[in-house]
């Protein structure tokens, strides 16, 4: 079959159908650069698998299917996998992409990849890390997904072509697996080669990749005993007899390679291809592999095995240099070696210095690795390590070869494999990085080092093996460190890790411990301000009271004037919210926090503080400010390359504001956004809990019960919930949960169980988790007393927070409870503090309560205004089980829905925003409808909007829409 290089073109046989597959795949595709008016009825691209067992020949096929699609004119990436880089992080990838890139300027290449310049370019050898934190490694294969996809659609047609794929490194092969269904959706045909029993689980999605196959690969199959007979002729003659070519296909059982290099051992012998001779044919077919491969190898001479064995250890492209260097040959030695290589088919390659070289078969550079001593081949590993880098190739390449070598203390070993872990946990490969300073550990490093190569591998290997971090973080704790630095990066890497394993009582005491260990002020400090921050996150905390109240005399005395103050400060506004103090302490804490900058992305800090700061703007009735926080914060993620749990957050967190503020509909899809980032992350973890409790209070406030009932079934959302405090909490979303089902005893005890967990920490804001007002609905009916006092006592809560949305959410459901003209009174009251709100749900939800109240006591006038008012809301905010309820109360009252106004935009009227700026003037409410000429009733209304537009309440409105001039004051009758 054809030769990688140097060689010419062979028949391919008995590959027909594959061959019309390549066709038609190639067909199609190309069309789609044709000018055709029609455009095609699907995609263009599509996939093409091919397994087969080793010199089956995948890799003349591929061969044929680039030089087709080269004819038609497409733009071609290939990559082959190798035996000896699979452990080399991006290999593939690098193939790919590298040339397609590498000849533009930094400049062009920064303008072509944008803000993806700094993640995609360090894994693609593009360009060399810049300082901060590495991206994730599903922020890495976005940025490599959106560098092919770019390529695809600029370059188009584009075949992309991976030939060996079983030996891929793990990176390049997990992001191409996931990126191949996506391969039909653009102009592109994606066509990999693989041997079955060799490809590794995290490439399974080969496997059953859909394409022109159906729902598997297309198995390539050894070839006929005519197709033999062909191809025997075809090299040694056509008079070779049928006995002669039947028994070439008998001893190479139709292998196209063995059968190939068969031919030319009986070519090179001079054996007559009659009967006569076949009985020879299996001695010679040993010859082409296994042992007969060596013992030929072996009589070239020791010249020819020692360069063999070098580009062996060297892998796929062998430089004549480096392997004539680790071989320990003289270059003109290396120069006859490689020739009589070359006519022994071992090596294939142009001749001269310059060109790389390469084995004629992965078989035999298979065969001749194998057939190493075990003590040589270690030896050339070093060898070839010390060559790669006395060549400027660097530490990463010196890397994969130092892996193989035995440890013997050598300082020089350390230093490059800590080198080349640098580079790929920067290049975004932590596991790769991971395997390096886990071999530097053995060799060992010196005694003094020992503690930071142990940080090292615990920083590599967090975001994969948390568990494993702690033991190597605990075990550097242990060490002699003399760099005060160090060890305080070890305490707190060690914290964020415990704590992110659900683990924070530990967190908080390896920082107590540290802290009164350290003569550092500002470290202590520092130290405080982490052990503050994972038990406000505890579920188990011991004595939160006296916590809050170190941590208030500490907050009021800072002045903000570095990161670590306003992270206090902001821990401050968070403790204050979660207690109920009124909201304007907690906001005032939170803007303090604020000034000097709070970023979300700082390498040796949590997002965790910024996050509560903003959490607390949405909390106080400033949605609108949390959520410019949060559009900042996300930017940070993504410029970064942090899009697994970070963006997961963001976007979950993100959608929780949208549902407090009424939009539901948004909040459906972020947070279906954040959870499928979730669940890459993994099962059950704090990210996932926080997606799938706002998921359901969202699908339950849009009316859907059945499909919230069918998300926690199949998440396995309930017991046991987390140690860590999630928002909204985990265990009182589930009893709002049974409730909706109507399971109000079991929702009871879980409401009633999330209150004995909350009320003894201090936690007491109806706003931030509202277990008593789904306490009361849940024992309405069997204790309508305690239900009543429950509900009573959340009012009373909700007004020492003092926050519009909280004080109208508490009265709401305590007229639920209540009964008669009480009940009327506060739903009256509620529906007065939500349109000073910017919570439309809840408002809309009042207005349905309040106008069904009114018409049950028979006051239908006034029940069919606010029931109007509360479909309408209800409507906006995508409540549809909401305006279901409204319509049959309408029906119930004899009146007909009228039809709903369009969606409500985030843009003010005219006279919503001259009453805004009216009001945010000191302006009184007559004085705004004297300006406007209107009624009182209707100023509310305006305001209303505005307050649910803007995202703000009363007390924050001149900051969410400027101190501008009143507009329309002459026209205040228009819009």
């Amino acid at each position: 079959m054809t030769r990688r290089a140097g060689r010419t073109r062979r028949r391919l046989y008995e590959r027909e159908a594959e061959l019309a597959a390549v066709d038609e795949a190639l067909g199609e595709l190309t069309g789609l650069s044709t000018d055709d008016l029609d455009p095609p009825e699907r995609p263009g691209g599509a996939l093409l698998a091919f397994a087969g067992h080793a010199g089956l020949g995948k890799t003349t096929l591929l061969t044929e299917v680039r030089r087709r699609a080269a004819a038609k004119g497409c733009t071609i990436l290939s990559a082959r996998g190798g035996d000896q880089e699979q452990q080399v992080a991006f290999h593939v990838a690098r193939q790919l992409l590298q040339p397609q890139l590498a000849g533009s300027s930094d400049a062009a290449l920064r303008l072509q990849l944008g803000s993806w310049y700094a993640i995609v370019g360090p894994a693609l050898g593009l360009c060399t890390a810049e300082a901060g934190a590495p991206p994730d490694p599903q922020g890495l294969r976005d940025g490599l997904d959106w560098v092919l996809t770019h390529l695809a659609v600029q370059r188009a047609p584009v075949v992309l072509v991976l030939d060996d794929a079983h030996w891929a490194d793990p990176e390049s092969l997990s992001w191409l697996a996931a990126f191949a269904p996506r391969a039909e959706q653009l102009p592109m045909l994606l066509v990999v080669a693989y041997r079955p029993e060799e490809l590794p689980d995290h490439a399974r999605q080969f496997r059953g990749l859909p394409g022109r196959a159906g729902q598997r690969p297309i198995d390539l199959e050894p070839l006929t005993a005519p197709a033999v007979g062909r191809l025997v002729r075809e090299q040694v003659g056509a008079h070779a007899d049928d006995a002669f070519c039947r028994e070439c296909w008998a001893v190479t059982a139709g292998n196209p390679f063995e059968a190939v290099e068969l031919t030319a051992k009986i070519s090179d012998r001079g054996l007559e291809p009659n009967e006569s001779g076949a009985h020879l044919l299996r001695d010679l077919a040993t010859a082409v592999k296994g042992s007969g491969l060596i013992d030929r190898l072996d009589r070239l001479g020791t010249s020819s095995v020692r360069l063999a064995w070098a580009g062996a250890v060297l892998g796929t492209e062998i430089r004549p240099d480096l392997a004539a260097g680790v071989a320990g040959l003289g270059r003109e030695e290396a120069a006859d070696a490689v020739d009589r290589l070359r006519d022994a088919r071992i090596l294939t390659g142009p001749a001269g210095a310059d060109g790389t070289l390469e084995f004629v078969h992965p078989l035999i550079a298979t065969a001749v690795y194998r057939a190493i001593p075990d003590a040589v081949r270690v030896a050339l590993h070093g060898q070839a390590a010390w060559s790669v880098v006395d060549a400027g190739l660097g530490s990463t390449a010196a890397a994969r070869h130092l892996m193989e070598t035995h440890p013997e203390g050598d300082p020089w070993v350390v230093h490059h494999l800590r080198q080349a872990a640098r580079e790929t946990l920067r290049a975004g490969a932590p596991d790769a990085a991971r395997r390096h300073l886990a071999r530097a550990l053995r060799e060992p490093p010196a005694y003094d080092d020992r503690a930071a190569v142990l940080y090292e591998l615990g920083c590599a290997s967090l975001l994969t093996e948390p568990a494993t971090t702690v033991n190597h973080l605990r075990a550097a704790l242990e060490e002699p460190v003399a760099d005060p630095a160090l060890r305080q990066g070890i305490v707190y890497r060690l914290s964020q890790v415990l704590a992110h394993s659900d683990r924070l009582g530990e967190a908080s005491d390896t920082l107590a411990r540290e802290a009164h260990l350290t003569s550092d002020p500002r470290t202590r400090l520092r130290m405080q301000s982490e052990k503050f921050m994972w038990d406000a996150f505890r579920a188990d905390e011991p004595d939160s009271p006296a916590r809050s109240r170190r941590l208030t005399r500490l907050a009021d005395r800072l002045t903000g004037r570095d990161l670590t103050e306003r992270y206090i400060i902001g821990l401050r506004a968070w403790d204050a919210m979660l207690r109920a103090e009124p909201a304007g302490v907690a906001l005032a804490h939170a803007e303090r926090a604020l000034q000097g900058g709070l970023s979300w992305a700082v390498e040796d800090r949590g997002f965790e503080v910024p996050v509560l700061v903003a959490l607390t703007f949405m909390y106080g009735d400033r949605p609108g400010r949390a959520e410019e926080l949060f559009a900042a914060g996300t930017a940070e993620f993504e410029r970064q390359g942090w899009r697994g749990a970070h963006l997961s957050f963001a976007y979950t967190l993100l959608a929780y504001i949208r549902f407090r503020r009424g939009r539901l509909a948004e909040a459906e899809d972020f947070v279906r956004a954040g959870l499928r980032l979730a669940e890459r992350v993994g099962p059950r973890t704090p990210v996932e809990w926080y997606a799938l409790g706002t998921l359901i209070e969202v699908l339950l406030a849009r009316g859907r019960a059945d499909e919230a009932v069918q998300v926690a079934e199949d998440h396995d959302f309930g017991e046991p919930f987390p140690a860590a405090v999630t928002f909204p909490d985990s265990q009182t979303v589930y009893g709002e949960l049974l409730l909706a089902r109507g399971r109000t005893k079991e929702a009871a005890v879980e409401l009633a169980a999330a209150g004995r967990r909350l009320d003894p920490r201090g936690m007491r804001n109806p706003a931030w988790c509202p277990w008593q007002l789904h306490l009361a609905l849940a024992e309405m009916h069997d204790a309508p007393e305690r239900a009543r006092a429950t509900a009573l006592e959340a009012v009373q809560r909700a007004r020492r927070f003092a926050t519009a949305s909280a004080v109208g959410q508490a009265l709401r459901v305590a007229a639920e409870v209540c009964g008669g003209t009480e009940r009327t009174a506060f739903l009256h009251e509620a529906v007065t503090h939500l349109e000073r709100s910017p919570a439309a749900y809840e408002l809309a939800r009042a207005l349905v309560d309040l106008g069904a109240q009114l018409r049950r006591t028979g006051h239908s006038k006034d029940a069919a205004e606010y029931l109007y008012r509360g479909l309408e809301a209800a409507g906006q905010c995508g409540a549809d089980g909401l305006a279901d309820t409204a319509r049959d109360e309408l029906a119930a009252a004899g009146l007909r829905p009228r039809r709903l106004r369009a969606i409500e935009t985030d843009a003010l009227t005219t006279r919503e925003r001259t009453a805004a700026v009216l009001t945010s003037q000191g302006r009184d409410r007559p004085s705004v409808a004297a300006a406007l000429h209107v009624d009182e009733q209707t100023v509310t209304r305006l305001l209303s909007a505005v307050y649910r537009k803007a995202g703000t309440d009363e007390a924050g409105l001149a900051d969410a829409i400027g101190k501008g001039p009143a507009e329309g004051l002459d026209g205040g009758r228009g819009r």
